[in-house]
C-alpha cells in the first residue's frame, strides 16, 4: 500500500511540476556557475540588436554612484586575441605592400574592426591586482610650482661632464622610485585661463606671475605688464613692429610659402612668447613654437598660456622628438644659435625636420650688419648652406629664406669628400627617441614620399604616401587601417560634443597621448572646434608621426613612463585611449596619472577610456589624485569590455 502511494505521488500533475521546476533551475545554477567556456550561458536578453556602425551615444555607467569595493571585481568574459600577422594587406612575393594595393569606399563596418583590433582586451595574467590602496597624495613644495620633472632634476645635471653644447638643457628624469609622488601646487590666486581668442592678447599676472621678460624684453614689444595681466602687443626682437607685418613681408618675399595652403606646419625656434605662432594661427598655420628652459624660462609657459602650440626643447645633443621632413617652413629669428659649430651639426638637424622642398627662415644680424665678426658669420652660413643643397631663394632687409631640395639629385651630384656626407643608409631620420644628432645629411626618400604632400586643408583628409612605410603589423591594410581609425573618432568625437556640451567648455590646449594616425584631432578640426592638438605617439608602439604630420597637425614622440617636457598646468583637456593598460606593463599607472595631473590646468578634463581590467585601478588612483570622476559606458553598453572614465580636476 506503501509503495502504491508513492507511485500515485510520483505520478502526480503537481509532483511533475515541482520537479520540472527544480530541474530548470539546476540547469540555470549550472549554466550560470558551472561553463567551462569564456562565455557564461545566456538565457534571456532584452537587449536589441545593434547597428553594426559605432552608434555616437553614452550612457550613464549602473555603477556610477557606487563606492570603490577594496574586493577584487570580478572577472569578466574576454574575446581570443587577434591573431596578428606579420604583414597585411596586399603582398608580393618578397612580402612587400604592393604600391597599386585600392581599397575602395569606406566601410562603416570598419569602424568595428578598428575598435575591436585598438580595444582588445588585457589578459589577465598581464593585469595587476584591481585591489590596490592608494592614500591620498599630498601637495609638493611650494618651490616646485613650475618644476618639469626631467629638466629640472638638479642631481643629475651635477653629474654632466660637459655642459659646453647645451646638455643641461636636455632631459635628464629621475630615475625608477624617485619620480614625481606629489601634486603640483598652483601659483596663489591662481585663476581660470582667459579663453581663446581673448587669451592671444592678455592672460592673467597670477597664473605665470614672473616679470623678469618683461624688464628684459620690455623695449622689444614682446610683452608688457598691465596691472593684473601681462599683455602681449605681438612683437619679437627682430620684429619690433608686429607679427602680421612681418608676416606679411616674408610673403611677400617668397609668394609660393602661401601660408595656410602650401605651408600648414611651422617650427619656430627660440620662440620668446609665441607670437610668430599665435599670428600665424588666423592664417590657417600651425606653429609649434619651442625654446629651452634658459635663463628666460618661462617663454612656453607664456605661450601655452596664451593657448599657443608650443614645447620645451633645446638643440644641444640629441635630435628633437619630431619627424623628417616635418615642418613646411623652419623660423629662427634671433634664436641665439650658431648654425655653423661643430660641422653645422644644428643647420643638419634642421634639415632633416624639414620638409623636402621646404624653407628654412633666418632674421638675424649676420643678414643684414656689415661688422666683419657678423659679415663671415655670414659667409659661413652661405658656405654650408651651399654644401646643403640649400637655395638661398630671397634675402632682404634683415631676413634671409632658404629652400631645400626635394630629391636627392643635388646631394648625389657633389664633389666626392665633401662636407658634410650624406647619412649611412642604415640611417632611420625618423628614429628621434634619446638619439644623438649626427653631422650628416638626412637621405630624403626615392619615391618623393613626405615631400609630395597636397595642399591644406584637403591633406588632413587624404591619405599620406607615408602611410606606406610605416612599421606596423595588422589584420588589414594600412589604407584601412587608417580610414577605420578616422571613422571610429569621428562617431566617438561628436557624441563628445553632443553629449558633454564642449561647445560651453573652455577647451583650447588639447592632448591626444595615444595618437595613432591622428584620427582624433582631425575629427575636432573637421568638426570646427576651436583647439590645437599635441598629437603623442608612444614609444612603445608605432612611430606613426609622419603620418600625423604629412596630415597637416603635429605631435611628437615620447614614453609615458617618462614625464612630458611641458611646464604644469598647460593643458585644458587629455584624450588616453587605451593608454593606462598598454603602458601598465613597463611602469604604474599611478606614475602615469600624477603626470596627467601635473600637466592638467585646474579646471582641465582627462577622458579616459580603457579596459575593464584596470578601470577600477584607475578609479582608486584618481580618487588618490583628488580628480572628480565620472564613469560612463561606451554605446557598446553596459556589458562591454572597455568604459569611459571622465576625470575633471579641481580648480
Amino acid at each position: 500500500m506503501v509503495n502504491q502511494g508513492v507511485e500515485d505521488f510520483l505520478k502526480s500533475p503537481i509532483t511533475k511540476v515541482v520537479g520540472l521546476t527544480l530541474f530548470a533551475f539546476s540547469f540555470f545554477y549550472l549554466g550560470q556557475h558551472w561553463s567551462d567556456g569564456n562565455q557564461q550561458l545566456v538565457f534571456f536578453n532584452n537587449q536589441q540588436q545593434s547597428d553594426k556602425r559605432l552608434t555616437p551615444s553614452i550612457s550613464i555607467s549602473p555603477n556610477a554612484n557606487k563606492t570603490i569595493s577594496s574586493e577584487p571585481p570580478p572577472s569578466h568574459p574576454s574575446k581570443p586575441p587577434p591573431v596578428i600577422a606579420e604583414k597585411f594587406g596586399v603582398i608580393d612575393e618578397n612580402g612587400v605592400m604592393a604600391e597599386d594595393f585600392e581599397v575602395g569606399d569606406f566601410d562603416p563596418d570598419l569602424v568595428d574592426k578598428f575598435r575591436n583590433l585598438n580595444m582588445s582586451i588585457v589578459k589577465p595574467d598581464d593585469v595587476s591586482a584591481a585591489a590596490v590602496e592608494i592614500d591620498k597624495f599630498s601637495l609638493c613644495s611650494e618651490d616646485m610650482r613650475e618644476y618639469i620633472p626631467c629638466l629640472d632634476n638638479v642631481e643629475e645635471l651635477k653629474k654632466l661632464d660637459s655642459t659646453v653644447r647645451g646638455e643641461k638643457f636636455e632631459r635628464h628624469c629621475p630615475g625608477k622610485g624617485s619620480g614625481l609622488d606629489c601634486l603640483i601646487p598652483p601659483p596663489k590666486d591662481y585663476k581660470t585661463p582667459i579663453p581663446w581668442p581673448r587669451s592671444r592678447d592678455e592672460v592673467w599676472f597670477s597664473n605665470v606671475p614672473h616679470s623678469r621678460l618683461v624688464d628684459d624684453k620690455g623695449g622689444q614689444n614682446w610683452i608688457e605688464r598691465d596691472n593684473d595681466k601681462f599683455k602681449f602687443p605681438g612683437g619679437g626682437t627682430q620684429f619690433i613692429h608686429g607679427a602680421d607685418k612681418y608676416l606679411d613681408q616674408i610673403a611677400q618675399m617668397v609668394p609660393e610659402i602661401a601660408f595656410g595652403n602650401h605651408t600648414r606646419v611651422v617650427l619656430d625656434v627660440g620662440c620668446g612668447v609665441a607670437s610668430f605662432g599665435a599670428f600665424l594661427l588666423s592664417r590657417n598655420v600651425t606653429t609649434l613654437s619651442i625654446a629651452p628652459k634658459d635663463v628666460h624660462e618661462n617663454q612656453i609657459q607664456f605661450a601655452l598660456e596664451r593657448g599657443v602650440p608650443a614645447m620645451v626643447a633645446a638643440f644641444a645633443t640629441r635630435r628633437l622628438l619630431y619627424p623628417s621632413q616635418a615642418f613646411e617652413l623652419i623660423h629662427c629669428s634671433r634664436c641665439r644659435i650658431n648654425w655653423t659649430c661643430d660641422d653645422g651639426i644644428y643647420l643638419l638637424e634642421v634639415n632633416r625636420m624639414l620638409r623636402g622642398g621646404g624653407y628654412f627662415v633666418w632674421a638675424a644680424q649676420p643678414v643684414y650688419k656689415h661688422e666683419i665678426p657678423l659679415q663671415e658669420q655670414w659667409k659661413e652660413m652661405e658656405d654650408l648652406t651651399t654644401r646643403l643643397c640649400w637655395e638661398l631663394v630671397k634675402k632682404e632687409g634683415y631676413v634671409a629664406i632658404w629652400r631645400k631640395p626635394s630629391n636627392n639629385s643635388c646631394y648625389t651630384g657633389r664633389d666626392a669628400g665633401t662636407q658634410p656626407p650624406l647619412c649611412d643608409l642604415s640611417d632611420d631620420p625618423d628614429n628621434v627617441w634619446y638619439v644623438d644628432m649626427k653631422a650628416c645629411i638626412s637621405r630624403l626618400p626615392n619615391n618623393a614620399y613626405g615631400a609630395n604632400v597636397t595642399t591644406w586643408p584637403s591633406r588632413l583628409n587624404n591619405i599620406p604616401d607615408r602611410l606606406q612605410s610605416i612599421k606596423l603589423d595588422s589584420q588589414i591594410s594600412r589604407r584601412e587601417l587608417y580610414k577605420a581609425e578616422n571613422g571610429y573618432w569621428t562617431n566617438i568625437v561628436t557624441s563628445y560634443i553632443h553629449v558633454y556640451h564642449w561647445e560651453k567648455k573652455p577647451f583650447r590646449n588639447v592632448m591626444d597621448m595615444r595618437a595613432g594616425f591622428g584620427g582624433y584631432a582631425a575629427a575636432l578640426i573637421n568638426l570646427e572646434m576651436d583647439y590645437w592638438i599635441m598629437n603623442v605617439v608612444p614609444v612603445s608602439g608605432p612611430n606613426t608621426l609622419p603620418v600625423i604630420y604629412d596630415r597637416g597637425l603635429i605631435g611628437v614622440m615620447h614614453d609615458w613612463c617618462e614625464p612630458f617636457d611641458t611646464y604644469p598646468r598647460t593643458y585644458d583637456l587629455l584624450n588616453a585611449n587605451r593608454l593606462l593598460s598598454t603602458e601598465q606593463k613597463r611602469c604604474n599607472v599611478s606614475t602615469i596619472m600624477l603626470e596627467m595631473d601635473r600637466i592638467l590646468r585646474p579646471g582641465g578634463t582627462a577622458y579616459i577610456l580603457d579596459s575593464v581590467n584596470v578601470m577600477d585601478e584607475i578609479q582608486v588612483v584618481a580618487k588618490a589624485i583628488g580628480w572628480h570622476t565620472n564613469p560612463r559606458d561606451t554605446s557598446e553598453g553596459p556589458h562591454a569590455n572597455w568604459k569611459l572614465l571622465i576625470c575633471e580636476k579641481s580648480l
